[in-house]
């Protein structure tokens, strides 16, 4: 037992020191994003202006809106309109440079364009998220900064797991468990660290176990590949879970007669699920091509609250797209890449994989204090 324990231990500390910075990096990172979606949302809202009516009135429907954007010379490819009313519907189109898309924001009451939102937070988004996964290098210097940050990732893993092995007291009596159970006041600067860091270890180990080991999944091919095949599956080539990946977009750009009817379309998307909150439509380029809808009753991380319909131009659903539909490789994975964030538990999960990574962060403080300790207590005895 006390070999086990010792490996363990300074695989335990190697980890920490070798990967620790990264890991510091990744958890500062991870905190700062928590809130993401709902506060981009809410950041664009109110770069945009928007404030509902004061007075009852209806909203435009999604053809006028549409047509609102054509005339403010706009190509829309996608419409998204939202349930809550108090936040504007947007409209996807082709950036004037040509590359990627940009998204402009309309009044549902009005058809008025709002603008683009808060272009600052995105950009301080984006530069956490460049930070979190390939720490800010651009370029070809980016594959680096990936491999760099998946590694550590791993190595956190084995910091999480071998963590909590050597959080168990070595004797089975509750003084003793009390003592790495909560914090204590007083004691040595020493002592606090040692507190600090196995209480916050202790209840942080199953939320930053599934957070880091989605991340490792994220991370590596091989390791996608291992939850395929423990949940059964066959790895695709190129890593892809088997099966059609809906959402698609045609080559070229929509027409207005595209989305001729595309009223009762929505209308037919809004009853597939009385609880929608936001329905985004890809506009195709055949004018008798079917529209393929998003309709998602969560806040856009939860995979099991979002369905892709697919609605022929008569109004009938030709296919439902639903997340238990999927293999269960599939639904694995998809469930794993949305725990890495929390989202898949919604607003509450966010808050759990924020705290975890909050805690990450005051233990790699003080793993990194209790080995500048313990190499200054070895210095000193080996002086002496």
């Amino acid at each position: 037992m006390k070999t086990v324990r010792t490996v363990l231990f300074w695989c335990h500390l190697v980890a920490g020191l070798v990967a620790g910075l990264i890991v510091l990096v990744m958890s500062v990172t991870g905190v700062l994003l928590t809130y993401e979606k709902q506060m981009l949302l809410w950041a664009d809202t109110r770069a945009t202006g928007y404030r509902p009516p004061d007075v009852p009135m209806p909203v435009q429907s999604p053809e006028r809106l549409l047509a609102s954007a054509v005339a403010a010379g706009l190509a829309p490819t996608s419409l998204t309109v939202r349930a809550d009313t108090g936040v504007p519907a947007s409209v996807s189109s082709p950036n004037p440079g040509g590359r990627g898309e940009r998204t402009t924001f309309i009044d549902p009451y009005t058809g008025a364009l709002l603008g683009e939102g808060s272009a600052g937070t995105h950009q301080f988004f984006r530069s956490m998220t460049d930070w979190h996964r390939w720490l800010a290098r651009e370029g070809a210097a980016r594959a680096v900064g990936k491999a760099t940050t998946g590694a550590s990732n791993l190595a956190f893993l084995l910091i999480v797991v071998s963590g909590l092995y050597l959080w168990l007291p070595r004797g089975w009596t509750w003084p003793q468990f009390k003592n790495v159970l909560w914090f204590k006041r007083g004691g040595s600067s020493w002592a606090r660290d040692f507190n600090w860091h196995h209480v916050i270890g202790f209840w942080c180990a199953v939320p930053l176990f599934v957070v880091v080991l989605a991340g490792v999944v994220i991370s590596y091919p091989w390791a996608s590949n291992l939850v395929l095949r423990a949940a059964g599956d066959t790895p695709a080539a190129g890593g892809r879970p088997p099966g059609p990946q809906p959402g698609g977009r045609d080559a070229g750009g929509p027409t207005a007669a595209s989305w001729s009817g595309l009223d009762a379309l929505v209308a037919t998307a809004q009853a597939h699920r009385t609880d929608w909150r936001a329905i985004s439509a890809r506009l195709p380029r055949d004018a008798a091509a079917p529209v393929v809808f998003s309709v998602d009753a969560g806040m856009g991380g939860e995979p099991q609250k979002r369905d892709t319909v697919t609605i022929d131009r008569g109004g009938n659903v030709v296919k439902v797209e639903r997340f238990a539909d999927g293999s269960r490789g599939r639904r694995w994975r998809t469930v794993l890449r949305f725990a890495h964030t929390g989202e898949v538990l919604g607003a509450f999960g966010q808050t759990i994989a924020g705290i975890a990574s909050l805690g990450a962060c005051v233990l790699a403080y003080t793993g990194a204090a209790l080995s500048w300790r313990r190499w200054r207590t070895w210095r000193r005895r080996r002086t002496a």
